[in-house]
């Protein structure tokens, strides 16, 4: 197991291969505890599969050190979604869609209830960033 303090780089990838032991389930299970064995018994369990906050942010890290800062602010931002219920995310995901929110509120609402909800604050500020753009370029309520 690395140390804790240490940042990935683009060596650790991919993390599975170059940093098992630090891939783990949301309930502590390491890769080697994922065996067909194991699923069999019922000792793994659908949660087990899931990916967490934790594997996402260390992707941001790897995506940092390769240059690529967009997708480690995208890997970011998805390990802030990983424990928003689907129904909501839904929601939020049709409301981005142009034309589908009737107001920059019903985004900026969308926005804070990421934020205060959910502790998801870079996602409730790209909400924000989509509903300034969103109002600028005439995009609510009008379907394609």
């Amino acid at each position: 197991m690395r140390d804790p303090g240490r940042r990935l780089g683009i060596a650790d990838y991919p993390l599975a291969e170059k940093c098992p032991a630090d891939v783990t389930t949301a309930s502590g299970k390491t890769l080697d505890d994922l065996t067909l064995a194991a699923v069999e018994a019922g000792e793994v369990t659908l949660e087990d599969l899931r990916i967490t906050p934790k594997a996402l942010s260390d992707q941001a890290q790897v995506a940092v050190a390769a240059g690529r800062p967009t997708l480690a602010r995208n890997f970011e931002r998805a390990a802030e979604l990983v424990d928003v219920p689907q129904d909501f995310l839904l929601e939020v995901y049709e409301l981005l869609r142009p034309g589908r929110a009737k107001s920059k509120a019903q985004l900026l609402e969308a926005a804070a209830t990421l934020r205060a909800g959910h502790g998801a604050e870079r996602m409730a500020a790209f909400v924000e960033e989509a509903a300034e753009v969103y109002e600028r370029r005439g995009l609510f309520g009008y379907r394609f």
